[in-house]
């Protein structure tokens, strides 16, 4: 008797189930071999990774606006817990982190493999004309804003949006909390897609260009986490002495360990969020503090996705030939700094942030998915140890804010 059960798609099964990091290496390793084994079959697959891009870059642009207009709109005020000095200690360690990760990339100089075509690119001629096009994005017409992917434009008005909104009826807040649900599931769907579009983008570059695009890959991981291992282990050590006036290491090796490895592995900081709640209690905080602070850094506290926007948008800038002076670069510190607060609400984290800071140099939104792609072939670790530093450092600073017990502190 024939059965009816239907067998399973291995195909289906790639994209749709399993561990995303497991079929990321996957896709990565098969489209090594198949750039080894038939190049011409390999350039041919590059359509997959031109799909994958190409709806990232589609959905980026109103998903960003939805978030933030959603997050502002039904952001509720904090309980009594005095939040200031954490508060501005995440802030404080997010735009260092950033101020890192130029100094390394102007010590390490960086570029990637990027499709130019028939881009049109139009650089800034110094910080003067930086600060002009960022002020005329910021009145763009929002509907153009959305269309040209100005994510700037998109920020300033889901920013003014959301504010109003806060006035608003709560059912339309709720309305706008579930288009922001529904758009990040649609990301998510396509983030599940991720293995078939880097196996595409591996298996045509390197066909393309040979191993040598691996270096450039090597290279920027290196950079990248070269920079979070420095934040983790000089930059926020320095914040706590200065702050509790303590050594700081055996609360950032306490907080590395428990926290930071778990991050690690599930790669995720609100799922890591009662790993540091549980952390904060054994470390004597004051509940009433962390309950609010510790939810409140999963969102705002990314000191390794402005690492991860800053780096990978100096190696486009590098790339593209465009000239950078220090105080472009300091004002793309405080743009990604910025951008990574709003990193937590994206699927891909840091990645779909990429282009509000390539806006700045006058690369088109083109170029910028192209280097998003990138990122996502390097993703698996650099993620990884993006969620690591971010999740572990929220209880670094919310126990240097709120001071640390003297128990604790030895």
């Amino acid at each position: 008797m024939t059965s009816n059960v239907l067998k399973p798609n291995p195909l289906l099964q790639f994209v749709g189930g399993g561990n995303l990091v497991t079929r990321i290496l996957i896709g990565l390793v098969a489209g090594v071999v198949l750039a080894l084994a038939s190049p011409d079959a390999a350039r041919a697959v590059g359509l997959l990774g031109g799909l994958f891009v190409t709806a990232l870059k589609s959905i980026a642009p109103i998903l960003v606006f939805v978030l933030v207009a959603a997050s502002i709109a039904n952001h509720q005020r904090g309980a009594q817990a005095r939040l200031g000095p954490i508060l501005v200690l995440y802030l404080a360690g997010t735009f260092a982190a950033a101020v890192v990760a130029v100094v390394a990339s102007f010590m390490f100089p960086l570029t990637i493999r990027l499709q130019l075509g028939e881009v049109a690119i139009n650089p800034p001629g110094d910080v003067t004309e930086v600060l002009r096009n960022l002020l005329l994005s910021v009145v763009d017409n929002p509907v153009r804003a959305l269309a040209d992917a100005n994510y700037i434009g998109i920020l300033a008005w889901a920013i003014g949006l959301g504010i109003a909104l806060r006035h608003a009826n709560a059912s339309t807040r709720h309305v706008m909390a579930d288009l922001s649900v529904g758009l990040s599931h649609i990301v998510r769907v396509v983030i599940r897609t991720a293995p078939i579009g880097i196996f595409g983008l591996v298996a045509s570059t390197i066909a393309a260009t040979g191993f040598s695009a691996l270096l450039d890959y090597a290279r920027l991981l290196t950079v990248l986490l070269g920079c979070m291992l420095f934040v983790a282990l000089v930059v926020n050590p320095l914040i706590v002495f200065l702050r509790l006036r303590i050594n700081p290491y055996p609360l950032v090796f306490t907080c590395l360990r428990e926290s930071g490895v778990t991050a690690f592995f599930t790669r995720s900081s609100a799922a890591n969020i009662p790993v540091n709640m549980a952390l904060c209690r054994k470390l004597g905080l004051d509940e009433d503090t962390y309950s609010v602070s510790i939810p409140l850094g999963a969102t705002i506290n990314m000191a390794g996705a402005a690492v991860t926007i800053t780096v990978l948008t100096l190696a486009a800038v590098n790339t593209l030939g465009i000239a950078v002076d220090l105080p472009t670069a300091l004002l793309l510190s405080l743009v990604a700094a910025v951008c990574a607060c709003g990193a937590s609400g994206v699927a891909g984290g840091s990645l779909l942030l990429i282009p509000v800071a390539c806006s700045l140099f006058g690369i088109s939104n083109d170029l910028a998915m192209q280097v998003v792609g990138v990122g996502f072939i390097i993703g698996v670790l650099q993620d990884s140890a993006e969620t690591a530093l971010n999740s572990s450092t929220d209880v670094v600073f919310t126990a240097a804010g709120a001071g640390l017990p003297r128990s604790s502190a030895r």
